[in-house]
This record gives C-alpha cells, sequence and structure tokens, in this order.
C-alpha cells in the first residue's frame, strides 16, 4: 500500500503534561522557499535533504525529498552518526491515517515521542519527482533531548519505513534499513561576490568514464590547458556533477602536473592502476577541491589562483572518488569542477599550504580509545624560513580526517601564546581573515575515536587508516606547499622496545619488520597506550617543510615543538 499523503491528510501529534493532542492541519499554500543548500542522502540519490537558514530567526528550514515513500520516513541527528540517543523527525502511518511529529531514540534505539515538539511541519505534498516534506526548527531548542545545530559537520541519519506502524513506540531503528551522512549544515551568511565581467570558464571533468562497480575507485584523467596560455587568475571555483550520479561522487580534486615535466601523457582510468604512467606522480599541486554538499568556491577580491604562463605547466590532473556501496553497474560519468578564471590579475596570487600530520604509519591510534589526541606542527623555524616578511593571510579551510576522526583544530601560536583557533570543528565557515606572521607556530590538533577497534590505526591513505589534515588558502602565495610533522622514528624504537620489555618480550623485531606490524604485535592495554601518548607529546618530531617542487627548505628534519604543547 502506497502513503499517498494531502497535508490535510497528515495528523501532528503533541503531548502535554495533560493530554495527547491530535491537531490537522489545514492547508495554506505556503510560497516556494528557496533552498540554497542540498545533498543526497543515501547511495541510490532516492532521498535528497535541502535547506534554508534564518539567521534573524535562528531557524533552520528543511525540505526532504523521498522519491518512493511507503509508509514514512525518519530524518535525524546524532553527535557521531549512530541510532541510540538521536534527535528525530518521523513520518509514519498507521494503516488508517498519517502522522508527523518530533521524536527521539533512547540508548537501545527504540523510539519515542518528544514531549516537547520543536519540529514545525509547514507542508506535505506528492510532487512529480516524490513526496516533499517542508518542515522547520529553531537551532537550539533548550530541550535536552534534541540536537544543538552549530558550526561543523552535523551527522544526518535516515530511515525508511516498509510497513504500517501502530504506534511510534514499536520502532526501533536497528530493524529497519538506516544511513548516515555527514553535511556542514550551518554555512556563512554572505551573498556571493560578483564575478568580473571579463571572466571565463573551463570546465575539468571525467571523459564520460564508466563508473566501476565496486565501493571505492579513484578515477585519474590529464586535461591540457591551451597551448600558451598566459597567466590568468582563478577567482572561483564549483561543481559539475552529472544528473543522476549525486549520491557516487564522493569528492573531485584538481592538480596542477610540476612545470618541469615538460609531456604528461594522456591517462584516463584509476588512480591505483600500476600501469598508470609514472609522472602522474608528479601532479600534486592542489588548484581546486571539492566534496559531496559543498558549494561554490570564491577567492576574496583582492586575490586569485595564478593558472597558466610562464614557469606553470599545461597539465592538469582530475581526480574523482566514486563511492559505490551498492555496486551500480553501467553508470556514466562526465563529472568535474568548473573553474571561473580571468585576464585580469589581482594584487596577489593566492596559495594552498597542507598542515597536520605527514601521511606515515609512525603515527598511530591505539584500540578502545573514547578520546585521544595527535598533533601536527608547523614549526617557527619553517615560517622563519619559507614565509614572507610582512607573513600571509589565511582566507579558507577544509579539514580532513577518516572515520576515526571526531574533531579537528587548528591553532595559531605566537611566543608561546595561542593567539586564535584558524578553524574548529568538533563534530567533524570559509569566510574569515587570519594573520599569519614569520616565526609563528601552526598546531592541528585532531581528535580520533577507536571504541569499536581492536586493532591500532595507523596513519596513512586508505579508508581505515588515519589522516590529520588542514588545507588551508591564503595570499600572497610563497613555495611552501606542505608544513607538517611526524615523531622521530629513532624515538618511536625506542618506545616499542620499552614496551616490549615491560610486557615480557624479550625478543624485539624492532627493525625486521614494519612499524605497522610492530605496532600490531604490541600488547595494548591502558599502560602501552598512556605512553604513546606521552611519546608523541614529549620527543622530537620530524619536520616535513616542503618546497611546491616536493623539495626540502632548508630547515633541519629533527626538531622541537617550539610553540608549547598542541
Amino acid at each position: 500500500k502506497a502513503l499517498n499523503l494531502r497535508l490535510q491528510d497528515v495528523t501532528i501529534m503533541y503531548f502535554t503534561a495533560l493530554a495527547a493532542l491530535m491537531v490537522i492541519l489545514v492547508a495554506s499554500p505556503l510560497p516556494p522557499l528557496p533552498m540554497p543548500f542540498r545533498v543526497p542522502l543515501d547511495p541510490r540519490g532516492e532521498l535528497q535533504l535541502s535547506w534554508n537558514i534564518s539567521y534573524t530567526n535562528l531557524e533552520i528550514y528543511m525540505e526532504l525529498r523521498v522519491a518512493k515513500l511507503r509508509y514514512g520516513v525518519v530524518l535525524g541527528m546524532s553527535d557521531r552518526g549512530e541510532l541510540t540517543n538521536a534527535d528525530l523527525v518521523v513520518l509514519w502511518d498507521s494503516g488508517t491515517k498519517s502522522y508527523f511529529g518530533d521524536a527521539w531514540s533512547d540508548s537501545e534505539g527504540r523510539v519515542s515521542l518528544d514531549s516537547q515538539q520543536d519540529y514545525e511541519l509547514l507542508e506535505a505534498k506528492q510532487k512529480p519527482d516524490g513526496f516533499h516534506l517542508l518542515f522547520k526548527r529553531p537551532f537550539s531548542t533548550c530541550d535536552p533531548r534534541d540536537y544543538l545545530i552549530e558550526e561543523g559537520t552535523v551527522h544526518i541519519i535516515y530511515g525508511l519505513l516498509d510497513q504500517p506502524l501502530a504506534s511510534l513506540e514499536q520502532l526501533n531503528l536497528s530493524r529497519i534499513h538506516t544511513g548516515v551522512q555527514r553535511v556542514l549544515m550551518l554555512r556563512p551568511d554572505t551573498p556571493s561576490p560578483t564575478l568580473p565581467p571579463d571572466v571565463q570558464t573551463l570546465d575539468v571533468v571525467a571523459p564520460n568514464v564508466i563508473i566501476p562497480n565496486q565501493e571505492t575507485t579513484y578515477w585519474c584523467f590529464i586535461q591540457k590547458l591551451p597551448e600558451n596560455m598566459p597567466k590568468n587568475h582563478i577567482v572561483m571555483y564549483e561543481s559539475v556533477i552529472t544528473p543522476g550520479n549525486e549520491a557516487i561522487v564522493h569528492h573531485i580534486e584538481v592538480f596542477e602536473c610540476s612545470p618541469d615535466i615538460r609531456q604528461v601523457p594522456d591517462y584516463s582510468g584509476s588512480c591505483d592502476d600500476k600501469m598508470k604512467p609514472g609522472k602522474l606522480n608528479f601532479c600534486r599541486h592542489v588548484l581546486a577541491a571539492w566534496a559531496m554538499g559543498a558549494e561554490a568556491f570564491y577567492y576574496p577580491p583582492d586575490a586569485g589562483l595564478p593558472m597558466g604562463g610562464k614557469g606553470s605547466s599545461r597539465f592538469l590532473r582530475l581526480e574523482v572518488h566514486y563511492h559505490n556501496p551498492l555496486l551500480i553497474s553501467g553508470r556514466q560519468d562526465s563529472s568535474g569542477i568548473r573553474l571561473h578564471y580571468t585576464p585580469s590579475l589581482r594584487r596577489y596570487d593566492a596559495g594552498i599550504m597542507e598542515l597536520g600530520l605527514v601521511y606515515t604509519p609512525v603515527m598511530a591510534i591505539p584500540p578502545k580509545q573514547h578520546t585521544f589526541y595527535l598533533s601536527g606542527y608547523c614549526t617557527s623555524k619553517c615560517t622563519q624560513t619559507a614565509l614572507p616578511p610582512g607573513g600571509i593571510n589565511i582566507f579558507a579551510s577544509q579539514l580532513h580526517t577518516h572515520l576515526a576522526g571526531r574533531g579537528v583544530r587548528t591553532v595559531l601560536v605566537r611566543g608561546r601564546k595561542e593567539l586564535e583557533v584558524v578553524q574548529e570543528d568538533q563534530h567533524f565557515s570559509t569566510h574569515y581573515q587570519v594573520r599569519n606572521s614569520r616565526g609563528d607556530v601552526l598546531i592541528t590538533k585532531c581528535t580520533y575515536n577507536t571504541e569499536d577497534r581492536s586493532k591500532p590505526t595507523v596513519g596513512g591513505f586508505g579508508i581505515m587508516e588515519e589522516m590529520c589534515v588542514n588545507y588551508i588558502h591564503y595570499y600572497p602565495r610563497t613555495q611552501l606547499e606542505l608544513c607538517k610533522s611526524h615523531v622521530d622514528p629513532g624515538y618511536l624504537q625506542k618506545y616499542f622496545n620499552l614496551i616490549n620489555r615491560f610486557h615480557g618480550n624479550d625478543q624485539c623485531v624492532c627493525g625486521e619488520v614494519s612499524v605497522t606490524e610492530q605496532y600490531s604485535q604490541l600488547q595494548w592495554d591502558v599502560f602501552t597506550a598512556k605512553v604513546l601518548d606521552s611519546l608523541y607529546n614529549t620527543v622530537p618530531m620530524s619536520m616535513h617543510c616542503n618546497q611546491s617542487t616536493a623539495r626540502l627548505f632548508p630547515v633541519s628534519p629533527q626538531t622541537h615543538r617550539g610553540g608549547g604543547r598542541g
């Protein structure tokens, strides 16, 4: 039986201290609300969430589109995307009537109607592309069972009901098909800047790729810029996603190849293919990056990202990450990034710099940790050597971890004092200005949770490995591409020796196997984890202070923090 809802059929359930009141909504035609932000929720793209923000009223308007609605839908928010202790809005059908209400789940996933109803239904309507549910709620409701919507990542949970519910109390989230999507809900309340009249566009897109029917694919494609293209400034970029693939295209990056490499062969194929041209490894200078749910990226009025001209490459590498957990086959894709550029050069060249931890298994997170911190340092020695006398202006920031990441924070330290937070997302707005001077220290601190893991999690590129990265966008551009650290490997070997001896294992295999293997062979207990935490925070680090050519700046590779603890 299909759920065929008209607005006047939807009953709202309010609980008061005295009685349960049934309130029938009377249909009143609403002017269409603009919904500038949208993200697909499920891998098929059958559920889509759109939203708008009223900073004046501190309210968020949400529209949920369900392609095929049967007996109801659940939408919720929780701290980390868990089904327990979640703040929910539920539309359900009892077999005779349809209900809408604000609800919550307990520590077992059982659902109850909330005594304080903070979601207000505005419209419920069947349209040609599916069922649309429009509702609103305040950022903060002062209800302890409700999620506080704040800056940073919001974990959205969703589920579809495939049978009627006589009462909401029959619902247990662990027994229905659910999923999680992460979104940046609150966006800067600033109008989009006007682009210059002479702006041109260049689409760097996949050449009609058949998406492989595997869960994860990184697709690489080499695109040439026009011959003898003069220097231009990129002033904005945005994603171009093939309609129907919004739920599979996970993130996209465009890299410029090294100007030293005169010729880069044509290539369109997996980035992990052993047969791919080796020269693709020299295409690592980030020009643009987009992730699911992100908006267009604008440069400040006095800066632009250089493209073309003397000393640049005419070869770009597009990298598209396809996330295809349902193994859909035969889907064609021409997604990518549209670069908006102008020949009227702005005052400053902008640049992108990578902060945080080097991608190495030397940094690891013990198993069964509720909270474990790793910090990456950009030291005063590196900024003193690589930054211009007037310093740099940081105007945007993109934070990144993998699945165990719970929060990222970059702080600026000057003279051993924490001056300001460059960017923070403790749930895991791109327009702020931070002044970074020569000799400053930038500390990027990541928070992890590995309670669900029985083995240590090492640093690396794999989704089950971890990263701690902040890409900062800044001007004026310098040659400093990467300013990251990791613990000194010599001290790490002393740690392995100590822990093995403490646990009565004198046969240390320290030099014979990989660091990843050494971590996995340790006996993990509170002592092992505490000593590792202490090691990371006290012993010298290996510093990577890299130019865009991948050569190192002349600073000592082993260094102390020079700016206090992170």
